[in-house]
């Protein structure tokens, strides 16, 4: 699955926002059954290959972005000193005027671009992508680099 930043917006960037998802990831492993096969945090995006042992993966997912939404709120536009934080704020507040559901701050879009993996030829495809996803992005020259 897919998980996109509204407006593409490059939150990614620095190290601090790339670990909130990974903390989280590693919490959702623990607490939820989320069992992770291949991810990636891209700039604005996250790939992920996961499946739940313990309760829906829809419901991971959900408590997975709404954490992460909530912890980058608050270090993006509150604490954080982030150079963009008044232009991040005026994008966030806007694509949350046209949801009811998130408030006033909507970091994530609502679908989650997910796609069924059921073959072992669709699996492999979407690992490699996600692999070489930083590589077509011209981040790194080789996956195992990123």
């Amino acid at each position: 699955m897919t998980l996109q930043v509204v407006g593409w917006v490059d939150v990614f960037t620095r190290k601090e926002n790339k670990d909130v998802i990974i903390e989280n990831l590693k919490y959702c492993q623990v607490k939820k059954g989320l069992v992770i096969y291949a991810y990636v945090i891209m700039t604005n995006h996250i790939h992920l290959i996961v499946r739940s042992e313990n309760e829906s993966l829809s419901d991971a997912i959900r408590d997975f972005k709404k954490y992460v939404s909530k912890k980058l709120k608050k270090q993006l536009l509150e604490n954080y000193k982030e150079s963009r934080k008044d232009w991040m704020k005026v994008v966030f507040e806007y694509h949350a005027k046209f949801n009811k559901r998130v408030g006033a701050f909507q970091l994530w879009t609502h679908d989650n671009h997910a796609i069924l993996l059921d073959t072992k030829e669709k699996f492999e495809s979407r690992e490699n992508y996600i692999h070489l996803n930083p590589v077509r992005a011209g981040i790194v020259r080789n996956p195992e680099d990123y």
